[in-house]
C-alpha cells in the first residue's frame, strides 16, 4: 500500500503548482486534480450514522460494527488510489484539513501538505480573475456584489477563502501528534525558493532527494474550471513564474489584516505591520 498525502490548504495558493512539482519526483503518484476521495468518506460519514440497520447494531456489537465501518472506510481510501504504483500517493482536496482525524484514525501514517497565502493577495486573485469573466457569475452568486462586499462575502465561514480558514483557525487546538502530520508550504517560498522548499519537503514526505529545475517542468493534464464558472483556474505553466503583485483597495486589506490577525501571528510573524 502506497503511503497517504493529502493536499489541501486556501484556495489561489498554489496547489495546483505544489501537486505539479510533486508530480515531477519518481516515487511519487500525483494526478493533481481535486479529488472527490475526501466528500466521499465525508458521505459515508454521514449516511452511515443515520443507517437504522447499523445503528441498531451498536448497542450489542458496537466493538464488531465500528471495526467494519473502520474496515471499510479504510479499504475505500486504499482502494481509491489502486492503480498507485509508486510508494506515495497524493490526494488532493480543500477539505482534508477540516477531516484530519477523521483521516488519521483511517489512515494513522497519513500526511497533509497545506498550501498558504497572504490573505490580501488570494482576495486579489479571485478579484483579477472575476473582472476577467466580469460577464459570468460566482457560483454562489457574487458578482452583483460591490468590491468590499464580494470581499467581506469571500471570507464568510462557507465561502470560497473563509471555509478553509476556519479549519486553519482551528489547527492550535489539535492534539500535538495531529499536528506531527501537518507541513504548511507558503505560496511566497514557493515562488521565491522553489528548489529549497521543494527539498525540505520531499525529505518531509520520506522520499529520497530530488532538485527541480523551475525552468522545466512537465506539465500534466488541465483541471477542469468551468464547474468554478471559470472564477478558481488551475493552470499548469512549464516554469515557475511569479505571479503580478495585486494592489488591494486600503480599506480591504484593512479589514483582512484585522480580522484575520491571528493568520498572520501564525504563517506570517515577519510581515511588516500595514494597519
Amino acid at each position: 500500500m502506497a503511503k497517504f498525502v493529502g493536499v489541501t490548504g486556501l484556495p489561489r495558493a498554489g496547489s495546483t503548482l505544489l501537486c505539479q512539482l510533486l508530480a515531477q519526483h519518481p516515487e511519487i503518484h500525483c494526478e493533481g486534480h481535486s479529488s472527490p476521495l475526501c466528500n466521499t468518506l465525508l458521505g459515508i460519514r454521514r449516511m452511515v450514522s443515520d443507517d437504522q440497520f447499523f445503528l441498531s447494531q451498536l448497542d450489542t456489537s458496537f466493538e464488531t460494527s465500528y471495526g467494519h465501518l473502520s474496515a471499510a472506510m479504510q479499504g475505500y481510501l486504499r482502494g481509491w488510489h489502486h492503480d498507485a504504483s509508486k510508494p506515495l500517493v497524493v490526494d488532493k482536496n480543500r477539505a482534508w484539513l477540516h477531516a484530519i482525524e477523521m483521516l488519521l484514525h483511517i489512515e494513522p501514517e497519513a500526511k497533509l501538505v497545506v498550501c498558504l497565502r497572504d490573505l490580501g493577495q488570494i482576495y486579489g486573485s479571485i478579484e483579477a480573475q472575476h473582472q476577467r469573466t466580469i460577464l459570468i457569475d460566482f457560483i454562489d452568486h457574487l458578482a452583483d456584489y460591490d468590491r468590499f462586499g464580494r470581499a467581506d462575502a469571500l471570507f464568510a465561514k462557507d465561502k470560497a477563502i473563509g471555509a478553509p480558514l476556519m479549519s486553519l483557525h482551528s489547527v492550535p487546538d489539535l492534539p500535538k501528534h495531529v499536528q506531527e502530520h501537518l507541513y504548511f508550504v507558503r505560496f511566497e517560498d514557493l515562488m521565491t525558493q522553489p528548489v529549497a522548499c521543494m527539498s525540505h519537503l520531499y525529505d518531509w514526505l520520506g522520499v529520497s532527494p530530488l532538485t527541480i529545475n523551475p525552468a522545466q517542468l512537465q506539465v500534466g493534464q488541465q483541471e477542469s474550471d468551468s464547474h468554478y464558472h471559470m472564477k478558481y483556474t488551475h493552470k499548469q505553466a512549464s516554469q515557475i513564474t511569479a505571479p503580478k503583485h495585486h494592489e488591494i483597495p486600503p480599506r480591504i486589506q484593512a479589514l483582512i489584516e484585522t480580522a484575520y490577525a491571528w493568520y498572520y501571528q501564525l504563517y506570517y510573524p515577519k510581515l511588516p505591520a500595514r494597519i
